[in-house]
């Protein structure tokens, strides 16, 4: 007589198998995203950031000179962009490759 464990089973819609729950958790708890800045280093929010380039802000007409600090930056859904704010710029994200961590 061959013992099944007492696990659930949840339908996984990728694969189109019935598969046990404590897998597909497993399969789930993937390591947490790392966001990186043009040199490699990753980011958290709250960093600071100094931009690389100079850099046109479309909306606002002006333009972020290179070597502009950013404080306390804030991750977004997107690993390729940062949410922060600057003097008279509302809503300002910048890509990750336009920035370096101070």
């Amino acid at each position: 007589m061959t013992t099944v464990p007492d696990d659930d089973y949840v339908y996984d819609e990728a694969t189109g198998e019935w598969r046990p729950a404590s897998e597909v958790a497993a399969a789930a708890a993937v390591p947490e995203r790392v966001v990186r800045d043009s040199a490699g280093n990753a980011l958290a929010d709250g960093d600071s950031v100094t931009v690389i380039k100079d850099l046109k802000v479309k909306g606002a007409g002006q333009t972020l000179k290179q070597g502009t600090v950013i404080r306390s930056i804030r991750l977004t859904g997107n690993d390729e962009e940062i949410d922060c704010r600057y003097e008279g710029i509302k809503g300002l994200v910048l890509r990750t490759e336009f920035v370096r961590k101070r």
